[in-house]
Formats: structure tokens, C-alpha cells, sequence
């Protein structure tokens, strides 16, 4: 694989003008084509074989109206009450429009029809559930635009109007790219840290943004004929930013190096992509895999979210790969190291691996103590959904979140549906339907239930539930357990009924426990295959198992981090949010999917380069120290990079942003501070000549993939092998 490398990198060096007009030409083909992909397609919010589903399903065949996604308008004043006559029939006649205005609203509720409660006591408050025939992904812009322009004339009567639900999400108009921005920002100023040339600076920055760029525009191609969902490009963005930079320094720091030990510009090409293109070639396969492998979770979205993620990073990979070869050739003039010491190997670090190597031990039982401390909290973590009261003060679906609390009680905003099976048909189970009812009133933790509602085909019924406590509530989990567990099957038995909790909290519990119960299977997976792929990259067996182990321990440390800040509040409010929220179900898998391959990323970059010393005649621990001393400088930067790309979301209104910037940026850091700099090199000098050993009957079914490119300076100028007498004496070619 090196030696095919090479010669990529030595051909495209050697023309890199006719390369760049090929380069700009595929992308404007990718352009255009994603210019003309038709409209993805929606989004599957579908939990397979979860009881909310087959209440949705149930809905879907009998109670349309409940399957489809809806949204609460919220009327209120502050003086006065909207029961006034003037405002009431302008609340009246702003609901009639809202059901004039859009041919996909199959419902839209009267606040002051006898028995609805949906005005507050004192008066000041009332709402309406307006209920679409549209499923989770069919919704956009549109219905919330519709819905806000229905509601206009009501103001003018001294009515306050806020929203909420899943239509008034989607309609938000999209944030400023501001994460990214600061990123790309924070990057400029370490790469010219790293490399002191602006020149260098900008070439890593190209690699990394056409390959981002190029990685959105296939996501848009693909969107349809695979499911994207939308989210994938995010995720996309965040990781292909931070990684297609790590991978563009990488190469081009391999790349100054050689350079300044006297190669030609087209032979230290050549050598960057045998030995660091190789390195990020199988680090990118490794964090492709990872995120990718989050398809065995068993939910669509979050696999095609997964599957999206890992086309950008394969983006980001061949960009590296082909555009920093395309720069070298046309900034070859400024590229060039102005001075020997910027690219030399670091002092400190080598001075820092004579004391890792000296204290093995030490080190490794040092940066344990200090993982275990980060991921403490892991053992408190609760998965759930942040509710709305997790938006910021003052925006429309956290007003009409907590109006809807101190009117009516803050379990409105998360009533449960139960779907009831009726086989001998709603009407004639009337009875029956309504002791299931009472003996729901009876459950702890309930504030109301309503009579049941048979469908129009009589063919089921709705029972409406209402929690005394907020969705993201652990006691609404603790009723929606005992409900499931214990009161409905005792209250429809005999009976012929079947009952599934279903509604937005149910179905996001759901999602939580099936998360939670493939989580396993995920994690064996990932590990699995990326141990494989590092066997075959480095010829070891222990190396890989052992980076496994640690990097489990890097996953937990993120995980607390998380727990720490967003479910115990250890500085939450400097990041804008409030304690005690729930972790977003799927935010676990995505770190550990991201982190792992990450991770595995800076593992590859320090052990290739340790493990070439080694080739080149080092012992065991001159091989980590001379490792260090040549890439410790490059990771550190790169891990600030990444982490400044991560940690920049965190400046986004988005809880759920901010959980995975924060968990994931503050991750990278941990990793590479106390792993990838303390506990890896001194693994690998305990474990001496054992490191870079495989059994023999596994190397031969492994494929080998060298990284540190032995061939490359073998070849002639068009990457053709040397006869003997050149390899010999490569003067002779002259």
C-alpha cells in the first residue's frame, strides 16, 4: 500500500498543474450533480420491535390523527385573560385559520370547548394541539412558517403566541455556522504555531476544506438513494473538519521533514505518502469503521447517520491523500522549511520519553488514576431526551414550555398515548375501557387521565395519560416502567385488551432502551474490526489489544465528562444550560463510534513512527523515545486542533451540540494528553521486541500494509523498482 502511495503522491507531484485541473474539474462534476439530487427522503424515526412503535402503528391504521407529528400553539397575557370576549374570539378565529392555511393539519384543538382543559385557572393561559398528517421526516420550514403567519392577528389583541413541538424544531431557521468558524480560526492559529509558514498553513487548510466540502456534496448526492438523514451532515462536518486537518498536517509535516533532510520535492512527497499517507489511509479506515458500525445499533437513524459520517471521513482521507501532494508540487517554493529547527525532532519530547521510559510503571498507573477520576461519573448516567425547558431563556419553544408548566403542570408537555387493542370493537369494550382508565388514575405519579377515545373505524381506543412530572424526568421513566410492567397488564387482564404506551416520551424511552441494549454488541464490533486493522497496519498482537483496553478507558473518561457537566452540573452554566439533564440516548453511541476511531487515529500516528525507529535499528524504549521526539509535537497540535473544532460547538443554543462538542472535544484532549503521550509509549516499553510480534499463522492470513514505505527510496522518478546496481548506489543514476 506504501509503495502505491508513493507513486500517487510522485506523479501528482511532478504534475501537479494537469492534477489540479483534474481536481477542480471532479469536484465542479460532484457539484453539479449534487445541484441536481432530488429531495432526500424523510426521515425514519422508526424503533423497531419498541411498544411505541407498535403504538404508532396501531395510530397509523386506525387513528391517523395521533401518528402524525404535531405542535402546541400557546396563547397568553399578562393582563387581563384571554377568556376576555375581544380575545377569545381572536384566539378562536387565529385557530380557524391555522386549519384553513395548511392542507397537511388534520386537527387543530378549541381551548375553550367544555372539558378540554386547556385554560389555566387564573385565565392567563391557553393552548392548542394542532396534529398534522406528516410523519417525523416529511416535516420542514414550511408548516412552521405557516403556522407563525396564522397566529399574527391574535397579537394584536394584547396576546402573547409561543410554540413548540416537532413541526416548530424544524421550521428554526439554521444557526450560523459559528462552531465551524471559530474552529477553522483556532486551527489557523496552531498550524502556524506548528509549522511557523503561512504557506504550509494554508495548503493543510485546502486538503482539509475541499475534502469537507466534497464530503457535503456527496451527502447530498446520496441522501436519497441511501436515506441520509439530515443530521449526518453535521456530524459530518464536525468530524471531517477536524479530522481532514489531522490528516493534511500529518502529510504535509512528513513531507517539510524529508524535505529538509535533503530529498527532492518530488521523493519527499513520495516518502510523506508511503509513511504518514499510509498512517492516515488506516487510521481513516479505522474511524470509517467505527462510525459505521453504528448500523448493528438496529435503528435506522442512527445507522444512515453513522453511514453518512463515515462518507465524509472517507472524503477527507482521499483529499489528504491527493490535494496535499497537488500543494506540495505548486507551493513547493515556500513549503521548504526556512529554518532546520522547525522541523528537527523536539527536544522536549524526547526528553519526555527518556522519563516515560525510565518510570514505565509509574506512567501507565498515573494516567489510569487519571482516566478512572474523569470517568467516575460514568456510573450515574441516565439516558433520555432534554426536554424543552433545556431551551434558552426566552426562545419560543422554552416560553410556551414553561407557560405550559406553571398553567397546567409540567407533565402536559409529555403525555403519554395508550393505544388500546379492542378485538371486539371500541363501543362494546366501553366498560372494560373504562375501568382500565380508573385504575390508571389510581398510579402514583399520575395527574389526569381522560375517558377512552374509540377510533373513527371502531377498531381501537386512546386513553390520554398525563405525568405530574417533565418529560426528562427520571420518575415520568419510573411510571412509564410501571405502567408497562404493572398496572396496565393487571388492568386488562381477562379482558381481550392489548394496551402500548406510546407519544413522543414513550417512543424516546424507547429509543433509549434499544440504544442501551445493543450498545454491547456495537462496541465488540468496532473493537473487534479495528484491532483487526491494526494487526495487519503494524504486524502486532498485543499492541492492538492493549490500545483497545485504553481507549475503552478514553470512551468512559468522555462519558463522564458528560455526566459531570450536563446531569450534575459541574459547570454547566458556563456553557449556557442547566443541571440534571438526561443524556441524549444516541449521544453515547456517537462518542464512542467518533472517539474510538479517533483515538485510534493519534495510535497510529505515534506508534507508526515509533515502530519505523524500530525498524530502522532502535531498541525497544531508543525506538519510543526517538518516536516521540519526531511526531509527540504533531499530535499535540493535532489534538488541539481537533479538540478546538469540537469544543467550538459548544457555543451552539442546541443542548444536544453542546453535549457532543464538549464530550467530544474535552475527550480528544484527555486522550491525548494522558494516553497517547503517558500511558502508550509506556506500554510499548514494557512490552519490549513482544510489541511488534504476531504469530505466525496470523500473519499469513493478515494483509500486510507497511507504513513506513521501506520501498519508496527504491524507485526511480516514475516509481519504478531500481535494478540492484541503482538500489546499490543511486548516484549511478545521474
Amino acid at each position: 500500500m506504501s509503495d502505491l502511495l508513493a507513486r500517487i503522491a510522485r506523479s501528482i507531484t511532478n504534475h501537479w498543474l494537469r492534477s489540479l485541473v483534474i481536481a477542480l474539474i471532479t469536484v465542479f462534476a460532484i457539484g453539479v450533480l449534487s445541484g441536481t439530487a432530488g429531495d432526500p427522503p424523510p426521515e425514519e424515526f422508526d424503533v423497531p420491535g419498541t411498544e411505541s412503535q407498535q403504538a404508532y402503528d396501531l395510530f397509523s391504521a386506525h387513528s391517523p390523527e395521533l401518528a402524525g407529528v404535531d405542535s402546541t400553539v400557546v396563547f397568553s397575557v399578562t393582563e387581563g385573560k384571554v377568556t376576555d370576549p375581544a380575545r377569545k374570539a381572536a384566539i378562536q378565529e387565529s385557530i380557524k385559520e391555522i386549519q384553513a392555511t395548511d392542507d397537511d393539519i388534520l386537527s387543530a384543538s378549541d381551548p375553550f370547548a367544555k372539558g378540554s382543559g386547556a385554560v389555566s385557572r387564573d385565565g392567563k393561559v391557553a393552548y392548542t394541539d394542532v396534529r398534522y398528517d406528516l410523519e417525523f421526516g416529511d416535516v420542514t420550514k414550511v408548516q412552521a412558517e405557516r403556522l407563525e403567519d396564522a397566529t399574527d392577528p391574535v397579537t394584536e389583541t394584547g396576546v402573547d403566541v409561543s410554540m413548540r413541538g416537532i413541526v416548530i424544531d424544524a421550521g428554526q431557521q439554521q444557526e450560523a455556522p459559528v462552531g465551524e468558524l471559530i474552529g477553522v480560526l483556532i486551527a489557523i492559529v496552531l498550524l502556524s504555531l506548528l509549522f511557523r509558514s503561512i504557506a504550509a498553513m494554508i495548503a493543510t487548510l485546502v486538503g482539509a476544506l475541499l475534502g469537507v466540502m466534497v464530503g457535503q456534496m456527496l451527502l447530498v448526492i446520496l441522501a436519497s438513494p441511501l436515506g441520509l438523514p439530515e443530521f449526518a451532515s453535521t456530524i459530518a462536518m464536525m468530524l471531517g473538519l477536524g479530522a481532514g486537518i489531522d490528516y493534511s498536517l500529518l502529510i504535509l509535516g512528513r513531507f517539510r521533514e524529508q524535505s529538509a533532510a535533503g530529498d527532492s520535492v518530488r521523493d519527499a512527497s513520495a516518502k510523506s505518502a508511503a509513511t504518514s499517507g499510509s498512517a492516515v489511509l488506516a487510521a481513516g479506515l479505522i474511524v470509517m469503521v467505527a462510525i459505521a458500525g453504528l448500523l448493528v445499533i438496529g435503528i435506522p437513524l442512527i445507522g444512515k447517520m453513522g453511514l453518512g459520517a463515515a462518507i465524509g471521513v472517507a472524503a477527507v482521507v482521499v483529499s489528504a491523500l491527493t490535494v496535499i501532494p497537488i500543494m506540495i508540487g505548486a507551493l513547493q517554493r515556500w513549503l521548504k522549511p526556512k529554518k532546520l529547527s522547525h522541523v528537527l525532532p523536539s527536544k522536549a519530547f524526547g526528553s519526555w520519553g527518556e522519563k516515560i521510559t525510565a518510570r514505565p510503571w509509574v506512567a501507565i498507573a498515573a494516567g489510569v488514576v487519571v482516566l478512572l477520576i474523569f470517568a467516575s461519573p460514568l456510573l450515574d448516567m441516565r439516558l433520555g431526551s432534554p426536554d424543552d425547558g433545556n431551551q434558552p431563556e426566552g426562545k419560543t419553544q422554552r416560553v410556551a414550555y414553561d407557560l405550559i408548566s406553571e398553567g397546567f403542570g409540567k407533565g402536559v408537555n409529555g403525555i403519554f398515548f395508550i393505544a388500546v387493542d379492542t378485538p371486539d370493537g371500541a363501543k362494546q369494550s366501553s366498560a372494560e375501557l373504562d375501568q382500565v382508565a380508573a385504575d390508571l388514575r389510581k398510579t402514583d405519579g399520575v395527574a389526569d387521565v381522560s375517558p377512552a377515545v374509540p377510533s373513527k373505524d371502531n377498531e381501537m381506543a386512546t386513553i390520554f395519560l398525563t405525568p405530574t412530572t417533565s418529560p426528562q424526568d427520571v420518575a415520568t421513566s419510573d411510571l412509564l416502567e410501571t405502567l408497562r410492567d404493572s398496572t396496565l397488564p393487571e388492568a386488562t387482564a381477562g379482558t381481550g385488551l392489548t394496551t402500548y404506551v406510546g407519544g413522543n416520551t414513550a417512543s424516546f424511552e424507547d429509543f433509549s432502551d434499544k440504544v442501551s441494549e445493543r450498545l454491547p454488541v456495537f462496541i465488540l464490533v468496532v473493537i473487534g474490526l479495528s484491532v483487526l486493522l491494526l494487526m495487519a497496519a503494524f504486524r502486532s498482537l498485543w499492541i492492538p489489544l492493549v490500545s483497545a483496553v485504553f481507549n475503552l478507558l478514553s470512551v468512559g473518561a468522555a462519558y463522564g465528562v458528560v455526566v459531570a457537566v450536563f446531569q450534575k452540573g459541574i459547570g454547566a452554566s458556563l456553557i449556557g444550560v442547566d443541571s440534571g439533564v438526561p443524556i441524549m440516548s444516541f449521544i453515547p453511541v456517537m462518542i464512542f463510534a467518533i472517539l474510538f476511531g479517533l483515538s485510534m487515529d493519534y495510535n497510529v500516528f505515534l506508534l507508526s513512527r515509533v515502530h519505523e525507529a524500530y525498524n530502522e535499528g532502535d531498541s525497544p524504549k531508543e525506538s519510543v523515545i526517538h518516536g516521540l521526539a519526531r511526531i509527540g509535537k504533531v499530535i499535540l497540535f493535532a489534538g488541539l486542533i481537533m479538540a478546538s473544532v469540537f469544543l467550538a460547538f459548544v457555543t451552539q443554543q442546541d443542548v444536544v451540540a453542546k453535549m457532543m462538542g464538549l464530550g467530544l472535544g474535552l475527550a480528544i484532549l484527555i486522550d491525548v494528553l494522558f494516553v497517547r503521550l503517558v500511558i502508550a509509549p509506556a506500554v510499548v516499553t514494557l512490552l519490549g521486541d513482544k510489541a511488534w510480534w504476531l504469530p505466525g499463522w496470523l500473519d499469513r492470513i493478515l494483509p500486510n500494509v507497511s507504513l513506513e514505505g521501506h520501498l519508496v527510496a527504491n524507485q526511480d522518478p516514475k516509481g519504478k523498482p531500481l535494478s540492484p546496481e541503482l538500489a546499490a548506489d543511486p548516484t549511478l543514476e545521474k
